[in-house]
């Protein structure tokens, strides 16, 4: 590594922090604003939210099969598309925060977005003028006439109400709990923000939970215009418990544009890719002590001070300091991490689409008058999550920190590893039971339990426990002031490119897997002429590549980021967002570019 140092010879900083404020705007106290009481409000929202669309996506292939009348595959890719959308949108949820809006706002804004599309569901399902004539697309399928035109506009206008609102909303509601711990600043509140985000993972757990049991029992029984209101009703309350906290909260203001800066830096690079940058050259620095890593060297050349003579100082799309160039390179370095866990999301994809179908395959009677609905399945990992989250994080992490010295028991890459290797058997485990339960319906005639596929949910549900809340603490920890919301969207992008791929891969392997007579693995309605098992079977081997492919990558990042603290202070102190207010400095007795 090697160090460059430059000083302001005017000794006075022209940028100031623009530090958190209350909901009137000014300066937060610490004895009245943030801490886990202000984030409680936070973790409520995100319990009742998930609440609302997990019951809505869970469920909704059994809606778009039984009520809307598609095809299986094209069903599964409905659900995909949709979900995948809401991460994705989960972009620009978190660059209006950060640039615009700010968390609470942005909060609000799409929360009620979110709230309309969950009650235009609720009238589409009810209106029996919005959806097909009913048919049984088992027995009469080729007679079933899917929904169309109009039909089909108000089902889709109200899901992706749905799904802006949600994907907007996400990002915001993390980072908005975690700006309530001071970390920078109070060393206590280091530990308190490893803990905020198991607490994260347990109120979605719980939120899921009864989704997955107690609203989709309502969907099933009393039906989806019902089971739909029901979500709405929670996605209200979400709101009205996290603008019960208006008073308690640090809310971050919004820092202006988050892309200005990133691009100075490499129209900066580019305009002077001719130049050398060595130890020698003068490179700009706002503040006394600068480290420059040597990863992604072709951008110190955006630092690079050119002297002509003239006092002028230089164009900000010309002149970039070190601090800037480093936080680019930063964002770059994550971006193999984040890209690991899409096949993560891929498999993810399965268990909430053919996995709901192959429990509409088996037997779901518990008693005489009672049935398990199949995609009550997926509460089966988060009953166990319940009992772990608090476990991990009261026994596991004290006990990992002594040994390891890690504030969170476990590195967050050590974290994502462990769930990514996880994640090939929970496909291992769907591939053998699919086998065994398509034997014994089409040799036997026998219909096993439902609780066969107990299995590939749990160890799932294990393995996101790991990966999920290592990657929001990975990149949260990373992020730089004035991108948090941004950094933690790009999370939940990893979900939608998953469920994205999974879209793709289904439609690949049934034109690989067709032929002129037969069609492919996942073509036929009835899973006992696919060959779902060999899709599953695909994933397992796909996913255990992609961890391999994780290892080296997080090895990479590790090797390649060890820079000393100096750097990452002097760039949470300075941030991409106050590009606007760099002052370019004249540093006299320096040597000129060779």
């Amino acid at each position: 590594m090697e160090e460059i140092r430059a000083s302001d010879k005017g000794g006075i900083k022209e940028q100031q922090q623009v530090g958190a404020g209350d909901w009137r705007g000014r300066p937060s106290n610490p004895n009245k604003h943030g801490g886990m009481t202000a984030a409680a409000f936070v973790l409520g929202l995100q319990a009742f939210e998930i609440m609302g669309i997990a019951a809505v996506g869970n469920n909704l292939i059994t809606y778009l099969i039984n009520e809307m009348h598609f095809s299986l595959s094209k069903s599964a890719n409905i659900v995909t598309n949709f979900v995948g959308t809401i991460f994705l949108l989960s972009l620009l949820g978190g660059y209006l925060s950060d640039s615009h809006l700010g968390c609470f706002w942005t909060i609000l804004l799409f929360g009620f977005v979110e709230l309309s599309g969950f009650i235009l569901l609720s009238v589409q399902a009810h209106l029996p003028q919005l959806k097909p004539t009913k048919c049984n697309m088992l027995t009469d399928g080729d007679d079933c006439v899917e929904a169309k035109g109009f039909k089909a506009l108000i089902f889709f206008v109200a899901l992706y109400l749905v799904a802006l609102g949600s994907g907007c909303v996400k990002p915001n509601m993390i980072a908005h709990g975690a700006d309530q711990f001071d970390a920078q600043n109070n060393p206590t509140h280091s530990k308190k923000l490893s803990t905020y985000f198991n607490a994260a993972y347990f109120a979605f757990s719980m939120g899921e939970l009864v989704a997955l049991t107690v609203l989709v029992w309502v969907q099933t029984h009393a039906g989806m215009d019902v089971g739909f209101g029901v979500s709405a009703a929670a996605m209200a309350m979400g709101l009205i418990v996290v603008v019960s906290g208006t008073l308690y909260y640090r809310n971050k203001p919004p820092r202006g544009s988050i892309f200005t800066p990133i691009a100075q830096v490499f129209v900066a690079a580019v305009s002077k890719r001719k130049l050398i940058c060595t130890s020698a050259s003068r490179l700009h620095s706002e503040s006394e002590n600068v480290f420059r890593t040597q990863r992604f060297g072709f951008l110190d050349k955006a630092c690079i001070k050119v002297e002509d003579g003239s006092n002028a100082k230089e164009n900000p799309w010309r002149l970039c300091s070190v601090a800037q160039v480093e936080q680019v390179k930063i964002l770059i370095s994550i971006i193999p991490i984040f890209a690991s866990t899409i096949v993560f999301n891929t498999i993810l994809a399965q268990l909430q689409t053919f996995s709901v179908q192959q429990g509409s395959a088996m037997g779901t009677q518990l008693t005489k008058s009672f049935h398990i609905p199949p995609a009550s399945l997926q509460s089966i990992p988060y009953i166990i999550l319940i009992f772990l989250v608090p476990l991990y994080d009261k026994f596991f992490v004290p006990f990992a920190r002594k040994i390891t010295g890690h504030e969170s028991g476990i590195s967050p890459l050590h974290r994502i590893g462990s769930g990514l290797f996880l994640a090939t058997f929970s496909m291992i485990a769907a591939a053998l039971m699919e086998k065994k339960r398509r034997d014994s319906a089409t040799g036997s005639g026998e219909i096993i339990s439902i609780f066969w596929i107990t299995p590939q949910f749990l160890i799932f549900g294990l393995s996101e426990m790991l990966t999920a809340v290592g990657l929001i603490e990975f990149f949260y920890k990373q992020s730089l002031q004035g991108m948090q919301s941004f950094l933690l969207a790009m999370t939940y992008c990893s979900y939608s490119f998953g469920f994205y791929l999974s879209s793709v891969l289904v439609s690949l392997v049934n034109n690989i897997t067709s032929t002129s007579t037969k069609g492919g693995w996942l073509s036929d309605n009835n899973l006992n002429n696919d060959r779902l098992d060999l899709f599953y079977w695909l994933l397992a081997v796909i996913s255990f590549l992609n961890f391999l492919n994780y290892l080296f990558w997080s090895r990479w990042h590790s090797c390649n980021s060890s820079a000393p603290r100096t750097i990452q202070d002097e760039a949470i102190e300075i941030g991409l967002s106050h590009y606007n207010m760099i002052k370019h400095s004249k540093d006299d007795g320096d040597e000129n570019i060779p």
